[in-house]
């Protein structure tokens, strides 16, 4: 099973809330190990289970109990993302919301969004694929915050939710919520729902283009099968963990793990821009560093655990990628 992953445009918007909010980035993110390499990186995605570590790390250094509902509030506003065009050039915020959902995953790989109406409210409804990230009470409060100013956003102000439904307990004080909200917020329900007047979902969209969402469209397309592309490069890296240290890591042994043939497994990374041998150069470096910078792991297990059979290959392969020693890296990372 692929590894569930969320956009790295999430991280981006909380670093910017944080700062705003004048936490101590520099102390969460040191926590988290997130680097302004990753920050800067456009194109990254997450683990989704990592949110339990990021909220339980942010909630000990901003001592908040309700930091989830203080990050969202704090949060810029979703931009400058294909998804953002959707709703802008559909002709109404329905049919905006409705082709939106189409491509989810360009935030989540979890995200698993739904609409529908319940007498004279529409809702949608948000649940999570993981069963260990869905009741995490921060993320479902700042996911919906997120998602109502997004909706304010795209309508000009017009949408106005009515009430919040959230299927976490209910907290000793949630006066918070209700200034937050602005709505009655239930908790302990049976799912995370927003609930809103259904006219808004014929709501004109003032920004709406028919070419434009022609081409909108399109683009969502590309960045869906281009993560799907993605899919089997995260599929060989989980592989690479399993059988590394055996020494034993070939093509044919990771098709083999993976179902697939070998040919299959060439052609599907070459599609997704990479091959084989530049893939486990890659783990392999990026592994080697981390135990020289954050361990203090004998450079001979670093051997054995990147699944080199002598250290001379090892020493030569990793001054081929950082122009540095083992050594040099581990001194030079101590002193920084």
């Amino acid at each position: 099973m692929t590894e569930l992953r969320d956009s790295g445009v999430m991280i981006q918007l909380a670093h910017q809330a944080m700062l705003k909010m004048g936490l101590d980035v520099d102390a969460v993110f040191a926590r988290l190990g997130v680097t302004p390499e990753l920050l800067a990186d456009r194109n990254i995605r997450t683990p989704h289970e990592a949110q339990l570590i990021f909220w339980h790390v942010l909630e000990e250094v901003s001592r908040d109990a309700d930091i989830g509902l203080h990050l969202g509030e704090h949060m810029p506003v979703y931009k400058g993302q294909v998804l953002q065009y959707l709703f802008l050039s559909s002709p109404t915020f329905g049919e905006g919301l409705k082709r939106a959902l189409n491509y989810q995953r360009l935030l989540s790989d979890a995200s698993q969004a739904s609409t529908g109406i319940e007498d004279d409210q529409a809702y949608i409804l948000v649940e999570s694929a993981s069963d260990r990230v869905a009741g995490l009470r921060h993320l479902n409060e700042c996911m919906a915050l997120g998602l109502i100013r997004f909706f304010r956003y795209v309508t000009d102000d017009a949408f106005v939710p009515s009430c919040v439904h959230f299927s976490h307990e209910k907290p000793a004080d949630s006066t918070e919520h209700e200034r937050i909200f602005a709505c009655p917020v239930l908790f302990e329900q049976e799912d995370n729902r927003i609930y809103f007047n259904t006219q808004l979902l014929d709501l004109p969209s003032s920004h709406a283009e028919p070419e434009l969402l022609q081409l909108h469209e399109k683009l969502a397309i590309e960045h869906v099968a281009k993560l799907e592309r993605q899919d089997i490069v995260t599929r060989v890296y989980k592989v690479f963990g399993e059988i590394l240290e055996t020494g034993q890591v070939s093509l044919e042994d990771v098709a083999e793990r993976l179902g697939i043939k070998s040919r299959t497994l060439r052609t599907r990374l070459a599609e997704a821009g990479t091959n084989f041998n530049q893939l486990l150069a890659d783990y392999r470096c990026n592994l080697a560093k981390r135990l020289l910078s954050g361990t203090d792991e004998s450079i001979d297990e670093i051997v054995y655990l990147t699944g080199f059979s002598e250290p001379s290959t090892f020493y030569r392969a990793f001054k081929r990628w950082t122009s540095q020693t083992p050594v040099e890296y581990r001194n030079q990372r101590k002193q920084s």
